[in-house]
């Protein structure tokens, strides 16, 4: 690989107002990480940049990587946060996509106990800006959401989603039905998903090499819609470093017969339709 676009990792400051997740329950990422740390977490890498994702659901956090992204070249795109359940939502969201780095938005699916509520009719004055605008939605979900994606793709078909961290399927259990079968059908629709976040859901002391029959599912379903993240600084929390989870994704992905230029820099770079 000549060049990397880490499609998923986060910045965040503690002292910004609203910040709510990490706490001190969570000591590993318990403290400020920015784009100097990423630097150093890389090393020798060829990374050629990162999509910026939003970690908090507030407008300050979302205004802070904007202006975090205009400073460091390395952001190449941000994913930011709106309620998009407020009336206010359509406005802000035609400011924001003022920002030059503005790529998309997330909101929080996975701790919202609706797990439907992506379908409410309030939702859809945010939606129709959001795609007045050309941004994209990040799906922060578990597989208890992926039937309510599928309804949610019929109703917004020309909204591009992705799907972040595969939907989180239960990997410490083993368990990988009825995950395969509802994310396939979501590939199926031509939807995204990214390769990430799959080593935090593994019970501490799992092997890496367990993920193999859930990463060998993906490149099959989504083939050239499928992009490798990184989820650094929260992949720490399962004692790996960047670094070795792209080595395991990149034996994972070989193994499974991926195109490893499309899944670690031309999936993102199309998909969020970044700049060479």
């Amino acid at each position: 690989m000549t060049r990397i676009i880490d499609a998923h990792q986060h910045f965040w400051a503690l002292a910004t107002e609203g910040h709510e997740w990490p706490t001190s329950q969570e000591k590993p990422i318990h403290r400020d990480f920015g784009p100097e740390d990423l630097v150093a977490e890389v090393g020798a890498a060829p990374l050629a940049g990162t999509i910026l994702v939003q970690s908090q659901p507030t407008d300050r956090d979302t205004d802070w990587l904007l202006a975090l992204a205009d400073r460091h070249p390395i952001v190449l795109g941000v994913v930011g946060w709106v309620n998009l359940a407020s009336p206010a939502a359509p406005d802000r969201i035609q400011a924001l996509a003022q920002a030059p780095k503005l790529r998309g938005l997330r909101p929080m699916l996975q701790s919202i106990d609706d797990t439907d509520w992506l379908l409410r009719d309030a939702l859809s004055p945010a939606l129709e800006a959001m795609m007045a605008t050309g941004l994209r939605l990040d799906c922060l979900v578990q597989p208890r959401h992926l039937p309510m994606l599928a309804r949610f793709t019929e109703r917004w078909p020309d909204l591009p989603i992705v799907i972040d961290h595969a939907a989180k399927p239960y990997v410490a259990a083993a368990q990988i039905d009825p995950w395969r079968d509802e994310i396939a059908a979501l590939a199926a629709r031509g939807a995204h998903c990214k390769l990430s976040g799959l080593r935090t859901e593994q019970a501490p002391g799992q092997p890496a090499d367990l993920l193999m029959p859930y990463v060998d599912h993906l490149v099959g379903a989504f083939g050239d819609r499928l992009m490798w993240g990184s989820d650094w600084p929260v992949l720490l929390m399962s004692g790996d470093s960047w670094r070795r989870w792209l080595d395991d994704a990149t034996e994972f992905a070989r193994c499974s017969g991926a195109d490893l230029a499309r899944l670690f820099s031309g999936c993102a770079a199309d998909f969020y339709d970044l700049e060479p």
